[in-house]
């Protein structure tokens, strides 16, 4: 019952539910960039391939030319020529 409750008060107050909960956020801006928030940690990196490990999956990027920026300690941004993204799903 109170989970349900706090649910509500998350609604009215119009809080994005990445704030208060640990799933990430994937904003990809164009083919070159995209920031990862919520992220755990570093799994692969290679100019031409990166895996990061979200609370809730691992996501997959291929291309090339890729830059990690850690833009916070939950927030990352890769920037280079993103080609394929892919989502593997660890938590229903």
């Amino acid at each position: 019952m109170k989970k349900r409750g706090k649910h509500r008060i998350d609604r009215l107050l119009e809080i994005p539910k990445e704030v208060y909960s640990n799933e990430s956020k994937m904003t990809i801006i164009g083919f070159d960039e995209i920031i990862i928030e919520n992220f755990k940690g570093i799994l692969e990196y290679e100019t031409y391939y990166v895996k990061i490990k979200t609370y809730i999956g691992i996501v997959s990027l291929s291309g090339n030319n890729f830059n990690l920026e850690n833009l916070t300690n939950d927030n990352i941004k890769v920037t280079g020529k993103i080609e394929n993204i892919e989502f593997e799903r660890l938590v229903d």
